[in-house]
């Protein structure tokens, strides 16, 4: 399959059409319009901020319902004693920036400034969202990712102390139940996603899965009710 080029047009080529990787495109922008655009269709940026700008669509496709959580024995009693305290779009800012260079990720991490920049904007347009983890009044872990219909669509997360990062995203599923949410898309499967109960499905039952969240209305697409 070829890798197709993004010019200026808002459109993407169909997600099934992606090289075996995953990888479906390259160039276009980072604007809110084409990143909804891209979600909308089970399309994602990611790569090295030397590299062009890089779509993918990759097959299997990690992902969870909320109310498929697996919190184990040990975390659930870290959580009944108080140890975390929760927050939501408290510090989408501080968030993003320390998924990016969290645990000397600096060198490496795909979570560009261009990359900050975009986001920052969606999360004021209200579809961009952060989850705070704090201990004694210091921000130990969170993950930011886009609400849209009833899918969120989890991006990046980080800790700087043990399980922080898994209490955020188990608020995330606690929140996104009581919302009505059907599907968080983790993107790429990793060991730590399929520990809090992450599967890998085929991409054709993934987009069937998007297609049933009302991710568009009225030829609009919808940010989630996250709040």
């Amino acid at each position: 399959m070829p890798i197709f080029a993004l010019d200026h047009q808002l459109i993407f080529p169909a997600p099934h059409l992606a090289e075996e990787d995953g990888l479906l495109a390259v160039g276009g922008d980072l604007s809110p319009q084409r990143l909804l655009l891209a979600y909308s269709c089970g399309i994602f940026p990611w790569g090295h901020p030397s590299d062009p700008l890089l779509w993918w669509s990759p097959n299997p496709r990690c992902v969870l319902t909320p109310n498929e959580i697996h919190v184990s024995h040990s975390m659930a009693k870290k959580i009944r004693q108080g140890q975390f305290t929760i927050t939501f779009n408290r510090a989408f800012q501080r968030c993003i920036e320390l998924c990016a260079t969290t645990n000397q990720r600096e060198a490496d991490t795909w979570v560009s400034p261009k990359i900050i920049a975009a986001y920052t904007r969606l999360h004021e347009m209200g579809y961009a969202h952060s989850v705070e983890c704090w201990q004694q009044g210091e921000l130990t872990g969170g993950l930011y990712g886009v609400a849209i219909g009833h899918c969120f669509c989890g991006e990046s997360m980080f800790h700087t102390r043990p399980n922080a990062s898994k209490a955020a995203f188990i608020a995330l599923t606690t929140k996104l139940k009581a919302k009505g949410f059907r599907l968080i898309d983790c993107q790429l499967p990793t060991a730590h996603l399929h520990s809090l109960g992450a599967y890998d499905i085929p991409r054709e039952d993934f987009l069937q899965k998007l297609n049933n969240c009302d991710v568009i209305k009225n030829g609009k697409i919808v940010a989630g009710d996250f709040m």
